[in-house]
């Protein structure tokens, strides 16, 4: 493979490339807005529940496990085999230069997987969990390729810009989606359909969605850098990126504020992904809200967190970046606060915290990813990435574990949701103490006028 020519280099290469980019985040939205957010977690529970027969326990490979609890660890164990597969993944793409070939494989596992939801039914929780860990590491290490495409095909004045329509495309179109299984789920009962295969093919159908319109941005997006002439076998270039991925994280001390920033987006992050994993499973298990009133909840969100995500972006480009991701967080200390005290039954207060969330979800996680792209070197994207994604998405087994032990021990969802505000809370200190035009002038990088 030769290097891409210069004038594809042109402003109109690029805008395409960003057009195509955007779909992506459009695809695979399907499983964080249809699978992870609404259906899986009450879904999993129910299996989990009906195939313990009234005992208080299932079995999880000679581990007793309470039904309630059994989504929160597989969450849990997914997220730990993601922090192993993500760098992976991200050494594989920098030093192959096949980062496309890559995005595909791993994309098309895991829509692959979420495709097979059809198949889980009955008392199926052990075979549900296992292809929610393929369908979880797929979605997590075909997006830390993804986003590794955003330096290369954004200046970084525009960054903000790219990243915020990127994320408010996947709640346009995880949100249409959401919009037809709401349909599906309204119309279940004069379509002779039960709630349990109403879900299946909401599940699976997630899966078709994110494979199908996946082709457009592989249509799109290019490798970049020429491939280096040689036989070396796949075994030996897992080999090697892992030998990368330790000096990798080895260099990290070379840019103490780049490990700074990824520290403080850790712990505030983790906040955030067990509550958007969580919400459905909460509104279900603990204020007892029907599944219309959940879709519904949720479906509002979609579209509400697209207009947040272009209104954070563009605060973004007034006051800051960080400035607004701090004031994101206050809002989402204030969301779990609120959460605790809502009651059993009650709609209304359930769709003002959705609203809350919608306009803070978009731009905390928008804006976030386009901060990290200003604090690494150039070159190393998808390996610095590789690492961003597992204080992202495999961060996530902290908020899991903590809301599982709390079920586990107590049974109360409520005192599981209230302990996030530690995440929130610790995360802005450390933000704030992040010297951010310091990290990237660290990094080799242009310090944007704001940041």
């Amino acid at each position: 493979m030769t290097a891409p020519a210069a004038q594809q280099e042109t402003p109109a290469a690029r805008k395409r490339e960003q057009r195509g980019w955007y779909w992506y985040d459009w695809a695979n939205s399907a499983f964080p807005t249809t699978v992870l957010t609404v259906f899986l977690g009450p879904y999993l529970t129910e299996l989990a529940s009906t195939a313990a027969a009234g005992r208080p326990y299932v079995d999880v490979l000679g581990f007793d496990v309470r039904p309630s609890a059994y989504y929160s660890f597989v969450v849990g164990v997914a997220a730990v085999i993601q922090i192993i597969v993500m760098p992976v993944a991200g050494a594989l793409a920098d030093h192959t230069g096949r980062k496309r070939e890559l995005m595909a494989l791993f994309a098309y596992l895991g829509a692959g997987a979420t495709g097979c939801f059809w198949f889980v039914g009955g008392g199926g929780y052990l075979l549900g969990g296992a292809l929610f860990v393929l369908g979880n590491v797929g979605f997590a290490a075909a997006f830390v390729i993804y986003n590794s495409f955003l330096p290369e095909i954004a200046g970084p004045a525009e960054r903000d810009r790219v990243s915020a329509m990127g994320w408010g495309f996947g709640y346009l179109g995880g949100g249409l989606l959401l919009a037809v299984h709401l349909g599906l789920f309204l119309k279940a009962e004069s379509l002779g359909l039960s709630g349990g295969t109403a879900a299946r093919i909401a599940l699976a159908s997630a899966g078709v969605w994110w494979g199908g319109f996946t082709i457009i941005p592989l249509l799109r997006l290019r490798n970049r850098r020429a491939l280096t002439p040689g036989s070396e076998t796949s075994a030996q270039a897992v080999g090697r990126s892992f030998r990368q991925l330790g000096r990798t994280i080895r260099e990290l001390r070379r840019y103490p504020l780049t490990l700074a920033f990824l520290v403080a987006y850790l712990i505030y992050n983790d906040g955030v992904q067990t509550v958007i994993s969580f919400s459905a499973t909460y509104a279900d298990q603990e204020l007892k809200l029907p599944e219309e009133v959940r879709i519904g909840a949720i479906l509002m969100v979609q579209f509400v967190a697209f207009g947040g995500a272009l209104l954070l972006g563009r605060l973004a480009r007034v006051y800051g970046a960080k400035k607004v991701v701090m004031v994101a967080l206050v809002g989402w200390a204030a969301v779990v606060t609120v959460a605790y005290f809502l009651p059993q039954g009650s709609a209304l207060p359930f769709f003002g915290l959705g609203f809350a969330i919608a306009i803070v979800m978009g731009g905390t996680q928008a804006l976030s990813r386009s901060l990290y792209s200003h604090v690494i070197p150039a070159g190393k994207e998808a390996e610095y990435y590789s690492l961003y994604e597992i204080s992202d998405k495999g961060s996530t087994f902290l908020g899991s574990f903590t809301l599982g032990l709390a079920l586990q021990f107590t049974g109360s969802y409520r005192l599981g949701i209230l302990f996030l505000m530690v995440f929130f809370v610790l995360g802005l200190v450390l933000l704030a103490l992040v010297d951010l035009p310091k990290a990237i002038r660290a990094a080799g990088n242009e310090v944007p006028r704001r940041i």
